[in-house]
């Protein structure tokens, strides 16, 4: 059987980082057969990017606000990446919409963590919404990115169920614990060539594949 190599990944937060740690915990516990060779923040100020330097993996800041317009924040974030050759960039609370140029350029191996189960509440304050809807169900998702804002194929979703006394933070708190089991998985799947992106041939139409079986 055909050695599988070692994929090389970019992570891009704006934040505190906590699915990066999940991330690099996975790592260094063997987790998954890719290597975080970056990690990439439009805040300057962003926790996750200690969290980086903590593990020695190289911590940029790419800051928008010192750019002119998002077309040049994303040529220089998209020079930056590259500069990994990157399997697979993950973004791990990274909170711009990306340009449908940035996402083409990384189609396919571009993926994010959504906190709904999409494809409901896409966006933001989805925890408001479960709570102002009085769901009785919850979510995670994790899924490719397209242009399309949180649009992109299924790839897999955790679910919790929505308790009487829940609040938006205990909400937050109880799809961060289904995130940071949910995150790890998928870049396994990924980084053992288990998951492909594919486009369908006669519609043009995106979709996941786990073991040659269409998500």
């Amino acid at each position: 059987m055909a050695q599988i190599s070692k994929k090389s990944i970019v992570v891009l937060i704006s934040g505190n980082g906590s699915n990066l740690q999940a991330l690099i915990d996975a790592q260094s516990q063997g987790l998954f057969s890719g290597e975080i060779s970056a990690v990439i923040s439009n805040k300057p100020d962003a926790y996750g990017l200690t969290r980086a330097e903590n593990a020695n993996i190289d911590a940029i800041c790419v800051d928008h606000t010192e750019f002119a317009d998002k077309a040049n924040f994303e040529t220089q974030l998209i020079e930056t990446i590259d500069i990994y050759k990157p399997d697979l960039v993950i973004l791990a609370g990274f909170m711009r919409i990306l340009s449908s140029d940035l996402v083409q350029h990384y189609l396919g191996k571009i993926i994010n963590i959504h906190p709904s189960l999409l494809p409901k509440y896409k966006g933001l304050h989805t925890h408001r919404q479960v709570l102002e809807n009085g769901d009785k169900e919850h979510g995670t998702t994790v899924h490719f990115v397209t242009a399309e804002l949180d649009g992109g194929p299924i790839i897999a979703q955790k679910r919790i169920n929505v308790e009487a006394n829940d609040t938006e933070q205990t909400l937050v708190q109880k799809i961060q614990q289904q995130e940071h089991q949910l995150y790890p998985e998928v870049v396994a799947w990924f980084c053992g060539e288990r998951l492909q992106f594919e486009l369908e041939t006669k519609t043009g139409s995106a979709r996941a594949v786990l073991d040659g079986k269409i998500l």
